[in-house]
């Protein structure tokens, strides 16, 4: 394996870095319940900051008297826009530097154009979580949102390292390899959707206990509700709307969705071992493992943040190495005997 890095490597990689602390400050948030510490946007209670005096405090609950001022969420809230802010400065640093060299081979210029779009829109569906109360589709939308451009700047940090890899067998790529890993791949951004409905709609501890839910395999569940993407807009959705049987249905569907990752990733990994990638094959084992290990523990010791937190990154992490493997298996550059 080689390299020859492009411009924009280091900034895409320092991009990169800071988009994890997106997606971290982004759970965190959502966990401790502070998504609408401040209830406008991108003003906090109409400060740059969030109010700090007597007179500014009273005022603020005077206007958002539903929402009352809690120092304790406002400045998560706030971090986690400014952060989000800054990584779409440094996304609009990788365009600049793209165009520049656009003329040269093998340099990504759609990709940042396309990031920077698309951080645009991640950065509406941010305001859009304040300005319509937590809706629940919005709360998810800005979730896979957040996930995708993390995975995409790892993908255009890789492009920009000119790393190679080995070679591969043609054939046993072609019919078995490729398939599995994008199928692999469709069933982790599933599950990604999955966790982010559980967390948007307040399900992840309506099974308390495991392996079974609610003392049965198969308790009381609300499929209508529970998947009804036409939740209305207006009411404030911190906390949740719906009864525990949809709630109930969402969390077991999140449960089987991680069977089917489980069992997909195994398999991925089980081809990749035998194409001699055993590095591969590792990480994904790992990364699977510390997930079903921290989802587990969410359950058994209800929900504990730490514990939820890095449960958010370890999605983030392991659709992010599905992803930038199906990149490699679909270049150009890999090599094949």
């Amino acid at each position: 394996m080689n390299a020859q890095r492009k411009p924009g490597f280091y900034l895409a990689l320092l991009s990169t870095l800071f988009a994890v602390s997106v997606v971290v400050l982004g759970a965190f948030t959502r966990l401790v319940d502070a998504g609408l510490g401040c209830p406008d946007w991108p003003t906090c209670y109409g400060h740059i900051w969030a109010p700090q005096t007597e007179l500014e405090i009273a005022m603020a609950n005077e206007a958002y008297p539903e929402i009352p001022v809690d120092l304790n969420k406002t400045w998560p809230e706030m971090v986690h826009r400014y952060l989000a802010s800054t990584l779409g400065l440094l996304i609009i640093g990788l365009v600049v530097i793209a165009v520049r060299n656009r003329h040269r081979e093998g340099q990504p210029v759609k990709l940042p154009i396309f990031l920077l779009a698309f951080v645009c829109l991640q950065g509406a569906f941010g305001a859009w979580t304040v300005t319509l109360k937590l809706w629940p589709q919005v709360v998810t939308a800005h979730l896979l949102g957040g996930f995708t451009t993390f995975a995409l700047l790892a993908v255009l940090t890789f492009r920009l390292s000119g790393l190679r890899f080995p070679a591969l067998s043609a054939k046993r790529v072609r019919r078995v390899l490729k398939p599995l890993a994008a199928w692999t791949l469709v069933a982790v951004i599933v599950q990604v959707f999955l966790g982010g409905w559980t967390t948007s709609n307040y399900a992840a501890l309506a099974c308390p206990d495991f392996p079974k839910c609610q003392t049965q395999w198969w308790p009381d569940l609300n499929f209508q509700d529970a998947f009804d993407f036409a939740h209305p807009i207006g009411p404030n959705y911190l906390g949740g709307q719906l009864e525990i049987p949809a709630r109930t249905a969402i969390h077991l569907t999140h449960r089987i969705g991680a069977v089917v990752v489980t069992v997909l990733t195994l398999a991925l990994a089980f081809v990749l071992v035998q194409q001699r990638q055993r590095g591969w094959a590792l990480l994904l084992t790992g990364l699977l493992a510390a997930q079903v290990a921290l989802g587990i523990s969410n359950v058994v010791l209800g929900l504990p943040l730490i514990v939820a937190v890095l449960h958010n990154l370890g999605g983030a992490l392991l659709l992010l190495s599905v992803a930038l493997l199906n990149v490699i298996l679909n270049r150009k550059e890999v090599a094949y005997v």
